[in-house]
């Protein structure tokens, strides 16, 4: 065999670049950059390395031969014509991966095929003998390329995948593989500011990836030191010495590194179910005295072993899947932009994000930009000097400030220096001057922002005598005002339910985004809630009982008050709280009303009107629902104000409970759905179409002098004529709007009927 090989590095997409460089500096020789790959030149010993040392390949591959191919023919006596007994046992294993498309093979699971027949073939012996295929861990694994017309053959070195270092047996949700976490470290800087002994902190750490790559490069371990098993163990072209010499200079390079002094490299994870499996990771990279990991909020984390300690702040925070998730993780971006500018001056950062959109938020700038893929998604690595002049949050600074601040900095960084070589430009000396305590500031708005922050106050302070007047605790405060921010804003109590409307297909996402973060970054300031107390929903057009579905199981309660009842909303699991404000006006004209009555609700949701009319004493009530979810929750509410007793609960479809009812009721009301098909009801509720049968079943059940309140949301109800003709009916909508819901008379349509 040749002394040289040529050799096919791959590597994810976005890496090339770095690979080429580090496999230069291992010894690789003409080599040239390809899609998601490196091509180059080697000795076995180079080729030994480059799988003993690569932090940034997935895998290195020896060309065995290239030849030209037309057909399934060519492929197939292509690799036949390989000696393939000088590589493996006639009784081996193998398995074949095959990438590529053309000549006639336009399907990879044939092409494999045919390199696998080629070769036992080649292989087999007149007693029978032959190899057989093993997928999981085979004595050989050939990758053939085809690549316009042209086979490239090739053996694989790795085996497994070289990001596959051993250490992380246990990982969260969407770990980052490993080869690319080195690659970002890389290119943040960290191989420099290691060897200047800097310390390094993650404030979202996982489990602990970042942590473990920046360790080993910091310690010059070899990334797949403790790997066993390789593509070449069993290779017959496998030189043991020469591996084994290779190897044993890493464990010692190793070995030099760990008895070094440990640098300082933290990490901290909210999720308290990650900590565990973080610190075994570390534990199995053996790394435990470099790298402790500790429970803690991006909002509270402390990257710094002492004032006078500098290094790198990384993270890979999420990113979320749609634009409401993304929206929500606003604040936490924010947070970690507050931690840095706080806690982290004269450091550097690198934020690893597929929301670059969010990335901006954080009120620094980054003077560094990269392009990276994670799988299949495209991401930024937004590097970061946490310097005042990158700050963009904030009073604004005046040149002199500016100064200040930049000869402080100065001094801090060289503080062993004489006192008398500190000067400023004018020729004073710079006196040392204690750390000031950290100053929170609020977010600097953009123009559109602080628009909207206006807005928000200027309605805040319309409805203000009203609220205070009426003692409501819970309100909107912003309805689509401002058609270009299109969202609805709730108060309730300390916290704000935020509805973000979809944008009309006309409108460019990019831009509807961007004033969803400025809506955002505005609402705590403008409201003065704190922006942990904000939760964010997108409300689209919904079909069937989909706003009444579990949209996520936080199970978190807030208790509210609204006409003297107390009542529970939810404002993360559902799409609605619990609690429909644009009813208010209605609930409280029944309390008013209740007192000695017997009230019926139908389709009752969580029972507000109920828990009302049992406070302004009603003689019982009866609330009936089909989902047990919300008569649960109905039920909460009403024990929760001292109701339990002479209020009845009913499970069941509407339509047929009344049917076969025979109660008498004072009082009613019916707020029913646009839209129904639970599977637990015989057919489809719709109301536009149901509304007699509806309201005659409920009149039915209405005793003499009652009184049946019928309201429904659906924007294109018309109430049918016929029902005037035998009923006493009057539209009442203009009545059960409140000042929060006066610029949107359509929230919903409300009537009072009666018997003639």
């Amino acid at each position: 065999m040749s002394d040289r090989f040529e050799l096919f590095l791959t590597c994810p997409k976005g890496l090339e670049g770095l690979l080429i460089e580090e496999a230069v500096g291992l010894g690789l020789e003409e080599a040239r950059e390809h899609t998601s790959a490196v091509r180059g030149m080697a000795t076995m010993e180079t080729a030994y390395r480059l799988c003993l040392w690569s932090r940034l390949a997935n895998r290195v591959l020896l060309v065995l031969k290239r030849f030209p191919m037309k057909d399934a023919e060519d492929l197939y006596h292509g690799v036949l014509d390989i000696e393939w007994q000088d590589h493996m046992l006639n009784d081996g294993t193998l398995a074949v991966e095959f990438s590529g498309h053309g000549s006639g093979i336009d399907n990879t699971h044939f092409g494999a095929l045919k390199v696998k027949d080629a070769i036992v073939d080649k292989l087999r012996t007149p007693q029978g003998d032959r190899p057989s295929i093993d997928k999981l861990n085979p004595d050989l694994r050939i990758h053939l390329r085809l690549d316009r017309g042209e086979a490239i053959l090739s053996l694989d070195l790795s085996g497994h995948s070289l990001h596959q270092r051993g250490y992380r047996l246990q990982q969260g949700a969407a770990p980052l593989k490993e080869n690319l976490a080195a690659a970002i470290l890389i290119r943040s800087g960290w191989p420099r500011i290691a060897a200047e002994g800097g310390a390094l902190a993650d404030p979202m750490c996982g489990v602990g990836t970042f942590l473990v790559e920046a360790a080993m490069i910091a310690a010059d371990i070899a990334p797949n030191l403790r790997r066993e098993q390789w593509g070449f163990t069993a290779w017959l072209g496998h030189v043991p010495a020469l591996w084994k010499k290779l190897h044993e200079e890493a464990s010692e390079r190793a070995a030099a590194g760990l008895a070094k002094t440990p640098l300082w490299i933290r990490g901290y994870e909210a999720d308290p179910r990650l900590i565990q499996p973080g610190r075994n990771n570390v534990e199995r990279a053996g790394l435990s005295e470099w790298i402790k990991i500790y429970q803690g909020e991006v909002a509270t984390f402390e990257p710094r072993p002492d004032q006078n300690q500098k290094g790198l702040v990384i993270c890979n925070p999420p990113y979320g899947e749609r634009l409401g998730d993304e929206a929500s993780l606003l604040y936490l971006y924010q947070n970690l932009g507050e931690r840095l500018r706080q806690a982290c001056l004269n450091w550097e950062a690198a934020v690893f994000t597929g929301a670059p959109d969010l990335g901006k938020r954080m009120g620094i700038r980054s003077h560094k930009q990269y392009s990276f893929w994670n799988g299949a998604l495209p991401c930024k690595l937004l590097l970061i000097k946490v310097l005042p002049d990158q700050f963009v949050t904030g009073e604004r600074r005046t040149p002199e400030q500016r100064q200040v601040e930049r000869e402080q900095a100065a001094y801090d960084q060289a503080p062993n220096e004489p006192q008398e070589r500190k000067f400023n430009k004018n020729g004073n000396p710079i006196k040392p001057t204690p750390a000031p305590a950290p100053v929170v500031e609020q977010p600097r708005l953009s123009e559109g922002g602080q628009m909207f922050a206006n807005r928000l106050q200027k309605n805040l302070k319309a409805l203000g005598k009203w609220v205070k007047r009426e003692g409501i605790d819970c309100y909107r405060v912003y309805d689509a005002d401002m058609p270009e921010y299109s969202m609805a804003i709730d108060l309730y109590h300390d916290w704000v339910h935020v509805q973000e409307y979809a944008a009309p297909k006309s409108i460019d996402p990019e831009k509807a985004s961007a004033r969803m973060f400025d809506a955002l970054a505005a609402i705590p300031q403008a409201l003065n809630i704190d922006k942990n107390r904000v939760v964010v929903k997108r409300r689209e057009r919904q079909s069937g009982t989909k706003q009444y579905e579990r949209q996520a199981a936080q199970g978190k309660f807030v208790e509210v008050n609204e006409g003297g009842v107390k009542l529970l909303v939810n404002l993360t699991d559902y799409l609605d709280t619990g609690l429909f404000l644009d009813h208010r006006p209605m609930r409280m004209r029944i309390q008013k009303e209740a007192a000695g009555k017997r009230f019926l609700n139908l389709f009752c949701y969580t029972a507000t009107a109920s828990v009302h009319a049992a406070k302004g004493g009603a003689r019982s009530t009866t609330s009936v629902d089909l989902s047990k979810t919300y008569l649960d929750w109905a039920r909460r509410n009403l024990s929760l104000n001292g109701f339990s007793d002479k209020n009845r609960l009913e499970q069941g479809d509407v339509m047929a409970w009344l049917e076969a009812s025979r109660d008498e009721y004072d009082l009613i009301f019916i707020d029913p759905p646009t839209f129904s098909n639970s599977k637990r009801m015989e057919g489809v509720f719709d109301v536009q179409r149901d509304q007699v049968q509806l309201i005659d079943l409920a009149m039915a059940r209405l005793a003499p002098g009652g009184v049946l309140y019928f309201s429904n949301n659906f924007r294109k109800f018309e109430l049918e004529a016929n029902l005037g003709e035998r009923y006493a009916v009057e539209d009442i909508t203009a009545q059960t709007l409140d000042p929060d819901f006066a610029r949107n008379a359509k929230i919903h349509r409300a009537w009072k009927i009666m018997a003639r």
